[in-house]
């Protein structure tokens, strides 16, 4: 099965990233997408690094901070963020990331490109050192909190017993094929059903926990840091066959934009 697992040995070293300040560390969790998803990176922010004020004028990006706190900079306005901030930057706007803290900050950058599924950036030269904070309402963002999921009546995907969800962003805010980024919490001993996707291609990220992934009839496990695509036309789904909560990440892009698709297949994985 092809899929991305967080591996400190292949973060490579970026030195002032869009004229950020420092050296920071990336990977490429997953790249090779068929939709407009260009990537899904991984990443470290070393104390007092980050990535430099920028625009992108037709793709779309989002940093989500997985620990501590972060500034985050969005058409010019600061404002600090703690764990599980998720800051989108929407086609025609500029954004950057700056660890003003002695912690190092791990993260996750996700990107779609524009209707071809190229990417664009204009660096404005501002390292985001030394910014001046406004209050976090001045720049979009949403938390990734367990505390804002809801159980869900009946089952998802034909899959086994009752999981907590939340849709935290929409395809509506989006001006690419950007889906949607459900937050989910599987309970020990259930699971997303076994089903397919024809227009859209979606990739589990595990946030906690451990389980087992079944796509295209291949089943393995996964844990926390990895990232599990499926395919356009491809089968997946995915069991908490663990005595934990399993915490995961849903990110969808569509072929067309704010069309989606689902086949269930009618297995919710429990045997596999």
């Amino acid at each position: 099965m092809d899929f991305g697992r967080t591996d400190p040995s292949k973060f490579f070293e970026a030195k002032n990233c869009h004229s950020g300040a420092g050296t920071i560390l990336l990977m490429s969790l997953w790249d090779r997408f068929e939709t407009t998803w260009m990537f899904i990176h991984r990443g470290v922010l070393p104390p007092k690094s980050g990535i430099g004020h920028h625009f992108h004028d037709n793709c779309e990006e989002m940093y989500v901070i997985l620990n501590g706190s972060a500034q985050f900079t969005h058409n010019g306005n600061t404002a600090e963020l703690s764990t599980g901030a998720m800051g989108p930057c929407f086609a025609g706007d500029s954004h950057g990331i700056y660890n003003h803290t002695d912690e190092v900050i791990q993260f996750i950058n996700f990107g779609v490109g524009d209707k071809d599924g190229k990417y664009d950036n204009r660096d404005l030269g501002e390292s985001l050192e030394n910014m001046k904070l406004t209050t976090p309402d001045k720049i979009p963002h949403q938390f990734i909190d367990r505390n804002k999921l809801v159980e869900i009546d009946g089952t998802v995907h034909k899959g086994k017993g009752k999981l907590k969800f939340r849709r935290i962003w929409s395809h509506e805010l989006f001006k690419t094929n950007w889906g949607y980024i459900d937050h989910i919490l599987l309970p020990p001993d259930t699971s997303i059903g076994y089903h397919r996707h024809v227009g859209l291609e979606e990739c589990y990220i595990i946030l906690d926990g451990k389980g087992r992934m079944t796509v295209d009839d291949e089943t393995i496990d996964v844990f926390k840091g990895d990232a599990i695509p499926s395919k356009l036309g491809g089968c997946h789904g995915i069991y908490n066959d663990s005595n934990e909560y399993l915490d995961v990440l849903n990110m969808a892009v569509s072929l067309e934009k704010g069309k989606f698709d689902a086949e269930d297949i009618g297995d919710d994985l429990s045997k596999r």
